[in-house]
C-alpha cells in the first residue's frame, strides 16, 4: 500500500513538474492572450531539451537541469513582468532599466491600497516570483531524471515529435490566433539577451545629445522677452491623455467640462489655444514627461532620465531663472527630499510637507488639486513686491487608482485643507472601483473632470493680466482605461488674458479653447522647449 502511494505520489509530482515547465514555456506576455488555448502549443524548446538530455553524461545532468531551469524560471518571471507592464504601461518590461522603479511601485501600491493591503499584495507577488525561480529548476530536474530513466523511449519518440512539429509549423496551424508549433521562448530569450548591449549604446548616444545645447549660449537679455513681467505656470495634469477627450465611452463628459471651462475662462477675460503633444511615457513614470518637456530631449527611460539629471542640459525653468524669474517646483506627491530637483534649478521646491496642508489624504494623492493650486497662490502669487514667478505644478488627484476623488468646495473655504476632513470616507474606494473595468473608467473620468474644474476655478479666482499657463497631461492612463494599442498623445493648452501672449503662437496653428479636435496639431513633447522659447525670445 505504501509503495503504491509512493508510486502515485511520484507520478503526480512528475505530472505537476511537466505542467509547470509547459506553462513556463508557453506563458503569453499579453493579458488578453491568457487562457487555456494559450497553452495548447508544442514548444520546440521542450523537444530540443528532451533530445539532448539522453546525450548528456550522467554526472552533468543535475547541473544542466538546474542551469536550464533557472534560465527558464527567470524568463518566466520576465514574461509575467512583461504582462504586467503591457497591461499598465502599454510596453514590455525593460530588464536593463525598469528595476529602478521597484521603490516607486512599492510606494504606489502601499499609498493606493493602504499599508496593510498593499503590503500583502506586494508580499504575495514577491512570493510567486521567487517560487518560480525555485520551482521551475526543481521541476526540470525531475523531468530530466525521468527522461534519463526512459532514455531509449525518448530517443525513439523525439524524431516523430520533431516531424510533427515541423509539419504544424509549415502548415501554420493555429489555436486561438497563436501557432501550435511554438518557438516563442527561444526568440524571447534572444530578445532579452540583446537588450543590455542596446541599452549601453542608447545611453552613450543620449549623453552625446545632451551636450548639443545652443540654449546655454543665449544671453539672459535675449531670453523670454515676450513674457517679461508674466507669471508662467506649467501645470501637469496627471494621466490626462487623448483618451480623455476623444473616442472613449467617457470622453463626452470630459469634453463638456472643457467646453464649460472655456466659457468660464472667457467670462474672466482669458483665452486658450490647444493641441496635442506626444509623451515619451504611457500609464505612469510621469517624471519622464516632465524632464522631456523641460529639457527638449526624448527621455523615454529611467536610464535616460538618470543620465540627463547629471548633465548641464538647460531646462525651461533654468532659462526663466537666467532671465530674472523666481523659479518654483510644486510636487505634492513627494513625501521626502528629491535630489534630482537640483537639475531643474528651482529657487524653491514645495512638496507635501511644506505647504501647510492640514487635511486628509485621498488614497495615493497627498492632497486635493484644489488645495495645491490655492496654496501655491497663497505662498507665491499673493506676495507683494515680488519678482515674476515661473513654476512647474503637478496635479495628482487624477493619479491611478482614481479612487476617492474629492468634491470641489467653495474657493474661499479651502484654507488649510481641513475643510476636506471626513470627505475621503464618503467617496468610492479602490475596492469599490477596481472589480469592474467600467467603474475604473468612470472613476478616471471623474478625477480628470475634478482636476480640470480645480484648474479653471483657480484661474477664475486668482488669474490676472500677468497670468500665463501651459496646461498639459503627462501621459495616457493605464491600458485598462486607454485600451490596447492607444497612442501617447496628451492635450496641451496655453492660457492667457493678454492677447499679445497668444498672438505670438498664432503660427503654431493650435485650436481655440480647451478642447482639441481630432485634427489638432500633434508635436513630440521634446519639441516644445525650443518652439516655446523661439516664440517668446523675440
Amino acid at each position: 500500500m505504501r509503495r503504491r502511494l509512493r508510486t502515485t505520489g511520484a507520478v503526480a509530482a512528475t505530472v505537476l513538474a511537466v505542467v509547470l515547465v509547459w506553462v513556463a514555456l508557453t506563458t503569453p506576455d499579453r493579458l488578453d492572450q491568457v487562457g487555456p488555448v494559450a497553452f495548447a502549443r508544442l514548444p520546440v524548446e521542450a523537444l530540443v531539451y528532451v533530445a539532448l538530455v539522453p546525450l548528456v553524461p550522467a554526472r552533468m545532468r543535475v547541473a544542466v537541469a538546474l542551469v536550464a531551469g533557472a534560465a527558464l524560471g527567470l524568463l518566466t518571471v520576465l514574461r509575467l513582468l512583461d504582462l504586467a507592464f503591457l497591461a499598465a504601461l502599454n510596453r514590455p518590461f525593460d530588464a536593463a532599466d525598469d528595476w529602478h522603479y521597484a521603490g516607486s511601485l512599492v510606494g504606489l501600491v502601499r499609498d493606493s491600497f493602504g499599508p496593510t493591503a498593499g503590503t500583502v499584495m506586494l508580499v504575495v507577488a514577491g512570493v510567486v516570483l521567487l517560487a518560480l525561480l525555485v520551482l521551475v529548476p526543481l521541476a526540470l530536474l525531475r523531468i530530466t531524471r525521468r527522461v534519463a530513466v526512459h532514455r531509449g523511449a525518448w530517443l525513439r519518440a523525439v524524431p516523430a515529435l520533431a516531424v510533427g512539429w515541423s509539419v504544424l509549423a509549415v502548415l501554420g496551424v493555429q489555436v486561438g490566433g497563436a501557432p501550435v508549433a511554438s518557438s516563442g521562448t527561444a526568440h524571447y530569450a534572444y530578445l532579452q539577451a540583446t537588450e543590455i548591449p542596446a541599452a549601453i549604446r542608447d545611453r552613450r548616444d543620449f549623453e552625446r545629445a545632451t551636450l548639443a545645447d545652443p540654449l546655454r549660449e543665449v544671453p539672459p537679455s535675449r531670453l523670454l522677452r515676450g513674457l517679461r513681467g508674466k507669471d508662467v505656470l506649467v501645470v501637469f495634469v496627471e494621466s490626462y491623455g487623448r483618451v480623455a477627450v476623444q473616442d472613449s465611452s467617457f470622453s463626452s463628459g470630459i469634453t463638456r467640462v472643457l467646453d464649460t471651462g472655456t466659457r468660464r475662462l472667457q467670462a474672466a477675460g482669458f483665452s486658450a489655444r490647444t493641441a496635442f503633444l506626444t509623451s515619451p511615457t504611457f500609464g505612469a513614470i510621469s517624471w519622464l514627461a516632465h524632464s522631456t518637456l523641460q529639457s527638449g530631449l526624448w527621455v523615454d527611460s529611467q536610464q535616460r532620465y538618470d543620465a540627463l539629471v547629471t548633465t548641464r542640459r538647460s531646462t525651461l525653468s533654468q532659462a526663466f531663472k537666467r532671465a530674472g524669474w523666481r523659479t518654483v517646483g510644486d510636487v505634492p506627491a513627494n513625501t521626502e527630499d528629491w535630489p534630482q530637483s537640483a537639475f531643474y534649478g528651482y529657487d524653491h521646491l514645495y512638496d507635501s510637507r511644506n505647504v501647510g496642508y492640514a487635511g486628509p489624504r485621498f488614497g495615493y494623492p497627498t492632497m486635493p488639486d484644489q488645495f495645491t493650486l490655492d496654496a501655491f497662490h497663497r505662498l507665491e502669487l499673493a506676495k507683494a513686491d515680488r519678482a515674476p514667478v515661473m513654476a512647474e505644478i503637478d496635479l495628482i488627484t487624477s493619479h491611478a487608482p482614481w479612487s476617492r476623488t474629492p468634491r470641489m468646495v467653495d474657493q474661499g473655504r479651502v484654507g488649510d485643507g481641513s475643510v476636506f476632513d471626513a470627505m475621503p470616507e464618503t467617496l468610492p474606494s479602490e475596492r469599490d472601483i477596481w472589480p469592474s473595468p467600467t467603474r475604473v473608467k468612470a472613476a478616471y473620468a471623474t478625477s480628470i473632470k475634478y482636476s480640470l474644474n480645480a484648474l479653471v476655478s483657480f484661474v477664475q479666482h486668482y488669474g490676472t493680466d500677468k497670468t500665463v499657463l501651459v496646461v498639459l497631461g503627462d501621459h495616457q492612463p493605464a491600458s485598462i482605461v486607454s485600451g490596447r494599442g492607444a497612442g501617447h498623445d496628451v492635450p496641451v493648452s496655453v492660457i492667457a488674458r493678454d492677447q499679445a501672449v497668444l498672438g505670438r503662437i498664432d503660427g503654431w496653428g493650435w485650436e481655440p479653447g480647451l478642447r482639441p479636435s481630432p485634427d489638432a496639431p500633434v508635436w513630440r513633447m521634446d519639441r516644445f522647449r525650443d518652439r516655446f522659447l523661439a516664440a517668446y525670445d523675440q
